[in-house]
């Protein structure tokens, strides 16, 4: 009968992680398993060249030497941006992913380094649910050349440039007719982007099992522009309706420059990001944890007389 095997993704920056991934390993070997390591930086995005038409970040080809969809599961050790990036690689497989956090905010991970013992028995023991989470897929298209493209968890911001004025950006959602947003820059995120940076610029918090995406300008220059949240079925197609080149930036960590006659297609990716929970996923209590939202106020205290 062969070996049941399971990968490992880690922040090979960090020693701990690095230590916590030789330990899980020998331990998972010890038990008679197959398995595979790879590092989060096969997943980081690369930046394109504005000249350049190639795609530098294949969507499929991001898959790390020796992963296959026979694996049980994966664990990714590190913070958001290795969680991030372990999703971008092995996404295409559905492979379901058991993220411990090695950094700090830690918002996609699911436990922490100090209950390892008892995740990794829970683990093996098959005791969990699996929470699914959308993916965008990015394009950006030249004279109809896909000059880039990946996958995206969070979301795709388009923004001016440093030293340039404001921009307008021309968005098509679907069929419906084109609008034009004048602003610093748009975001549009997902369900679980809606907690990062779409969150500061005004966007709205939505739960991660919600079918849509949602539009977020970045300072607008109109009070009558504000966050749109729209069926997640639709296509988003953006063309810049400035002369000033822009910036594209994708999960905060890679993109290119967006020429004039360019075109940013978005769409719901064909690939889920599969998080394994070891208690029944609760979006609210994570909210708590990390953002602070819902606390109780704290009672002033009763003011004192001085006589």
């Amino acid at each position: 009968m062969p070996k049941p095997k399971a990968g490992i993704i880690y922040n090979d920056i960090k020693s701990i992680a690095c230590q916590i991934a030789a330990e899980i390993e020998d331990k998972l070997i010890a038990g008679g398993w197959q398995i595979a390591k790879a590092t989060g930086l096969g997943g980081i995005l690369e930046y394109a060249s504005p000249e350049s038409l190639v795609c530098h970040t294949r969507i499929d080809s991001l898959v790390p030497p020796n992963f296959d969809s026979d694996m049980a599961f994966v664990i990714v050790l590190g913070g958001d941006g290795t969680v991030l990036s372990a999703c971008r690689q092995i996404a295409p497989l559905n492979l379901p992913l058991l993220a411990i956090n090695t950094g700090h905010m830690g918002f996609l991970t699911e436990t922490y380094v100090n209950q390892i013992p008892q995740a990794i028995d829970q683990l093996l023991a098959q005791d969990y649910e699996v929470e699914d989470r959308s993916m965008l897929a990015v394009q950006v298209f030249r004279n109809d050349d896909l000059l880039w493209e990946a996958l995206s968890l969070n979301e795709m911001v388009l923004h001016r440039e440093p030293l340039t004025s404001m921009c307008h950006f021309e968005i098509q959602i679907g069929r419906h007719a084109p609008v034009d947003v004048a602003a610093d820059g748009i975001i549009i995120s997902t369900p679980t982007g809606s907690t990062a940076y779409s969150l500061s610029s005004g966007g709205p918090v939505v739960t991660p099992e919600v079918p849509v995406l949602q539009l977020a300008p970045i300072c607008p220059h109109s009070l009558a522009s504000r966050a749109l949240v729209f069926s997640d079925s639709e296509i988003v197609n953006v063309f810049p309706a400035t002369p000033n080149r822009m910036v594209m930036v994708v999960d905060g960590n890679g993109g290119c420059y967006i020429l004039p006659d360019d075109r940013i297609k978005i769409a719901k990716a064909p690939y889920k990001s599969r998080f394994i929970r070891l208690q029944a996923p609760e979006f609210f209590r994570i909210l708590r944890e990390k953002l602070g939202w819902g606390l109780p106020h704290i009672a002033k205290p009763t003011s004192v007389e001085i006589p």
